[in-house]
């Protein structure tokens, strides 16, 4: 038999957390009477003084730290497949330069022997 994990809202977690710091009885206690585990209502507590007004953002909602890591790995992503396009673009020139024929060979003039010539003793 498989466990569903429960959801709970923003207020939930929040009026929860008030409960237990304005109230007398034990944590475990208080927990007990919400129909949650002790250790998820001291979790709340500690992300809630922890974070105050950013606790609990919920699906969707990000710290502004997160937000900033979601952002650069999306733009370490981009770049990334920029680069291996790059490389592959580079590898493929190459490739073509080495099959390349050369359309015209310039040759080096041929300088005349003078001293192959009749009557040329010399200089």
């Amino acid at each position: 038999m498989q466990k569903t994990q429960r959801t709970f809202t923003r207020e939930f977690k929040v009026e929860a957390v008030q409960l237990a710091k304005s109230s007398k009885k034990p944590l475990a206690q208080i927990a007990r009477d919400l129909g949650i585990a002790d250790s998820t209502l001291h979790h709340w507590c500690k992300l809630f003084s922890e974070q105050r007004e950013q606790a609990f953002p919920g699906s969707g909602h990000q710290t502004p730290q997160e937000e900033e890591i979601r952002h650069l790995k999306r733009e370490n992503d981009l770049l990334r497949q920029e680069r291996d396009i790059l490389k592959k673009a580079l590898r493929a020139s190459f490739r073509a330069a080495k099959h390349e024929v050369p359309v015209h060979c310039r040759a080096e003039p041929e300088v005349p022997d003078y001293a192959a010539l009749p009557g040329a003793g010399g200089f």
